[in-house]
């Protein structure tokens, strides 16, 4: 018989604390991108504070298995990963001069698109809910 927090209503094992720890790892990195000359986006791919963030992602996720924490650790995930790929992407497209300003674009869009994933799956954590799934 699995032990069951009466406060949250998972396992006792389920790792609330580690999600919201993960979530402030990627937080601070964004802060870094905010407040220094680094790009948003690339603070949070580069920065040490999101890669401890996404290898705690991977190495508690089965702990999260068969709860609402799941959908958290996927958010997290997927955010770290899309977020590599729009940088490569905007990468590709700065190597043409006339692809600068897009790429620029690119990764500013992407470091607030990163802002929003984090704020958004945070809030949704404190309240207990899980988020959604995508294909």
């Amino acid at each position: 018989m699995t032990d069951i927090d009466g406060r949250t209503g998972l396992p006792a094992t389920a790792p609330l604390a580690t999600t919201h720890i993960i979530y402030a790892l990627h937080a601070w990195s964004a802060l870094i991108g905010i407040t220094s000359a680094a790009f948003i986006v690339t603070a949070f791919l580069a920065g040490w504070p999101s890669i401890i963030g996404v290898i705690l992602n991977y190495i508690k996720r089965d702990a999260a298995a068969g709860t609402y924490l799941e959908s958290h650790f996927r958010w997290q995930i997927r955010t770290f990963w899309f977020a590599l790929l729009w940088v490569v992407i905007g990468a590709g497209v700065f190597v043409t001069l006339i692809g600068i300003p897009l790429a620029w674009g690119i990764w500013v869009g992407t470091g607030l698109w990163v802002i929003y994933r984090i704020g958004r799956g945070w809030i949704a954590l404190a309240d207990g809910k899980p988020m959604p799934v995508s294909p």
